[in-house]
């Protein structure tokens, strides 16, 4: 399936260790972060969908507040990328 044909959000419940602070982290299906570091991983060009392939690094580089809810923005440290 090609990134414009992948759905909009795919629930992927995965446990994973934090390549930025080690700790282990049991996924929810909605977990796109370390809890505690707050880093992430460029590895969804949608969320859940696993499709995209840069596999960087992502640091939290500020917050959003939409509609109630917070918001952690990212930028991958290999390709740039910012969601």
């Amino acid at each position: 399936m090609k990134h414009s044909q992948t759905k909009k959000f795919q629930r992927m419940k995965e446990d994973f260790v934090c390549e930025h602070c080690g700790v282990k982290v049991e996924g929810s299906g909605y977990t796109n972060h370390c809890p505690v570091c707050l880093w992430s991983k460029h590895v969804d060009v949608h969320p859940g969908d696993r499709a995209a392939t840069c596999g960087g690094m992502m640091w939290p580089t500020g917050i959003e507040v939409d509609k109630g809810d917070y918001i952690i923005l990212h930028r991958c440290e290999k390709c740039g990328h910012k969601k």
